[in-house]
């Protein structure tokens, strides 16, 4: 019987490491695979039970069975984004190690030269997503920039099991490969809902799509009523009786109704106005 295994995964990356020279790059694998083991220890994850899959700048690994996914989503990052800035401090930029990190917990299970299975490729294609890459990219003081799968966010950071608060992270659109899902970004000290992520938000900022989309039929909605309302005082003729001037301001405390007739399709819009 193969082995099978339901544990945390996580995976991390190394920005910019392909173009440092060889001795630094040599620093940067010894500070990857140290400071990993020093935050696991330092929160209680058993670092001499992890399994690894190492590759350069990478690492994949699954945790030990009872590992705790809170941990490893928050007291784990914290320290190691501690750990990152404790070693960049008094290097030149070009040579910091700043890291992508990825967090699931799904099955997996090792293969001949590596984990199979569908979460251990879910975690590859977070963590290679250009829009992770956009949200390190667009923090630069930033060493660290985390995303966590919808099980992960649903489950551990949306049930307050850590003290990141979800309005800390951003819902993302994920697609890679042939891998389309969605994702939470969190990178310390920033607001990541006002990172720039650029051409990497088209392939969609979750929310942002959805919103636009209820805009966008809204807008119709409103140009069909405006429209129906001219034809009527054509019909009539001249201005409907009592209507207020196109240039008249509202008047505090007026009352403002929108009449639209007809069939509207606004699943998910709000209608009304906030003073």
């Amino acid at each position: 019987m193969q082995t099978f295994w339901r544990r945390p995964l996580l995976a991390v990356d190394a920005k910019g490491y392909g173009g440092v020279d060889a001795v630094t790059q040599r620093q940067l694998q010894e500070a990857i695979e140290r400071l990993l083991g020093e935050s696991a220890a330092a929160v209680g994850l058993d670092w001499e039970r992890w399994k690894l899959q190492e590759g350069g700048d990478s690492l994949f690994a699954v945790l030990p069975e009872g590992a705790s996914e809170p941990d490893l989503v928050d007291p784990f990052m914290r320290r190691l984004d501690a750990g990152l800035r404790a070693f960049n401090h008094g290097r030149r930029r070009e040579s910091w190690l700043r890291l992508r990190a990825a967090v699931h917990f799904g099955t997996a299970s090792p293969g001949p030269i590596g984990f199979v299975g569908r979460a251990p490729v879910e975690v590859g294609r977070m963590l290679d997503s250009a829009v992770l890459k956009a949200a390190l990219a667009a923090a630069p003081d930033a060493c660290l920039a985390v995303a966590v799968s919808p099980t992960v966010f649903n489950e551990v950071i949306a049930q307050a099991f850590t003290t990141i608060r979800t309005e800390e992270f951003r819902e993302v659109r994920v697609v890679e490969k042939e891998h389309s899902g969605r994702a939470w970004i969190w990178v310390p000290g920033y607001d990541a809902g006002a990172l720039d992520l650029g051409a990497a938000a088209g392939s969609g900022t979750a929310g942002t799509v959805a919103g636009s989309e209820a805009a966008e039929t809204v807008a119709g909605s409103e140009a069909a009523g405006k429209a129906r309302a001219a034809e009527a005082v054509s019909a009539g003729g001249g201005e409907a009786v009592g209507a207020r001037p196109s240039d008249a301001p509202t008047a505090p405390g007026d009352t403002v109704v929108q009449v639209y007739t007809g069939t509207i399709h606004a699943q998910g819009a709000v209608f009304g106005i906030s003073k």
